[in-house]
């Protein structure tokens, strides 16, 4: 029996859980290749990017799973169509890590120093939104058992609550960074400064998704 199919048994929440483990794990080489990036190690870059392209093929497993099985094999204590925009969402978030790194192999960018703090402020404030995003989808397994209701449901609300906070702290640092990048247009090549914008637009996209996937989640609570 593969991996995949070990992980479905009755429920589909575990396989939900890992999903948006596995989207985690893209998002965490975003970091690495922010730091090839800095060293000006384009062929790291490659190989982070090949890595970043296995993870999301993994995740694209789990979720085609996911779909297969949901409307046929077990009772649903919240609505499907609400399940299938939260895998979605994280579905995107995959999606954004791996455009990412592509955008990084497109061409020898140097990234520089003036922005450079800044973007791993960014950077790492974006996994943090994800991060909280996973901390609280790991309480699918529990909130399934109890029809997501209870402490355990307010406990996950709060969470949620949260991710939307991270969210909007990586909004701020995103704007900041959106002027301190054009503040640059004397210095830089038009092309350069595009780059940047795009790097930045991607990564606040997979933010942006990791909110919209905790909205997903609340939902399903509290209807």
């Amino acid at each position: 029996m593969s991996f995949i199919q070990e992980l479905f048994g009755k429920s589909p929440f575990g396989p939900l859980v890992e999903h948006t483990k596995k989207v985690t794990e893209c998002v965490e080489v975003i970091r690495p290749l922010m730091e090839a990036l800095v060293n000006e190690d384009y062929v790291e870059i490659r190989r982070l990017q090949d890595q970043v392209s296995k993870l999301e093929y993994e995740a694209d497993l789990i979720k085609h799973e996911v779909r297969e099985h949901l409307p046929r094999r077990y009772f649903l204590p919240v609505d499907r169509v609400e399940l299938e925009k939260f895998i979605g969402c994280q579905d995107k978030i995959a999606d954004k890590a791996e455009d990412f790194a592509v955008i990084l192999t497109l061409r020898n960018t140097k990234l520089h120093p003036d922005i450079m703090d800044k973007f791993f402020d960014f950077v790492d404030q974006v996994f943090v939104t994800t991060k909280t995003l996973l901390t609280a989808a790991e309480e699918l397994k529990n909130l399934a058992e109890v029809s997501f209701s209870g402490v355990e449901a307010s406990n996950v609300l709060k969470l949620l609550d949260g991710l939307n906070e991270e969210e909007w702290k990586a909004d701020r640092i995103a704007r900041s960074l959106s002027k301190d990048i054009f503040a640059l247009e004397n210095q830089l090549d038009p092309i350069t400064l595009l780059f940047y914008e795009k790097m930045l637009l991607v990564l606040s996209e997979i933010a942006n998704e990791a909110e919209n996937a905790g909205d997903m989640l609340r939902t399903m609570i509290v209807t």
